[in-house]
């Protein structure tokens, strides 16, 4: 992401925040450090090793980008934010998305939540009480592209949330005038289209509220630590 360096020097007034994620990102670090790997005949240990924590690492890195953004978010005053482990998509939700032949009239269609074909994770849910909307987020890296079959199945899921998510609110307490479910992929390799899809350059202006600038800061850190661990062992 051209403005990484940038944003990770020019907000000093985010230390409490960082502070906040250091014991997440110092966690992630030490289940990296402590894994085992196999040796590989023409790598050999060192390389071996490297290779191993890289690899983890791209995997990890999304859990450190979700919490990032959730920890940022609740900093600002007028969004109400959570997590949804169980969010039911419901039998009706399936077939609309599996006889539409086309995603706009699904996007402007609400379904009643509370049947349950199967449940998913919701990594962030965003009430905002001064506009009164209602948001989902699920958070990728974004940094390499899926194959079709892949492709489809988050694009099902992500319509078929959408569609059920003003009925969500509605259980949870909240009444939106306005919903909508994102996917998120943080470095700009869009799998789908938007506006489904968000770039992690887009985040300041779609909540207009300074994020990316605090979540550069935590990647940074990651990363200081993660060359440490390959470099040093430490």
């Amino acid at each position: 992401m051209a403005f990484q360096t940038a944003y990770a020097q020019a907000i000093p007034e985010l230390d409490d925040y960082l502070d906040r994620l250091r014991p997440f990102v110092d966690d992630t670090i030490e289940k990296l450090g402590s894994a085992s790997f196999r040796e590989d005949p023409i790598a050999g240990r060192k390389y071996s090793r490297a290779t191993s924590i890289i690899s983890s690492a791209y995997k990890r890195h999304g859990a450190v980008l979700d919490r990032a953004l959730l920890e940022r978010l609740k900093d600002c005053a007028r969004l109400r934010v959570w997590t949804e482990d169980d969010f039911k998509l419901s039998h009706e939700s399936l077939h609309r998305v599996r006889v539409s032949e086309r995603i706009e009239p699904l996007l402007v269609t609400d379904l009643p939540y509370g049947d349950r074909e199967r449940s998913i994770r919701i990594d962030i849910v965003v009430f905002d009480e001064k506009r009164g909307s209602l948001t989902s987020y699920n958070v990728k890296r974004g940094n390499g592209s899926y194959d079709g079959g892949k492709r489809r199945l988050i694009q099902e899921d992500l319509v078929r949330t959408h569609m059920l998510l003003s009925g969500y609110g509605k259980f949870c307490g909240v009444s939106p005038v306005y919903s909508h479910a994102h996917i998120l992929f943080y470095y700009g390799l869009l799998s789908i289209p938007a506006p489904l899809a968000i770039s992690g350059k887009d985040l300041d202006e779609h909540f207009n509220f300074p994020v990316t600038g605090a979540i550069e800061r935590v990647n940074s850190y990651f990363v200081e630590r993660l060359h440490a661990l390959i470099e040093n062992g430490a």
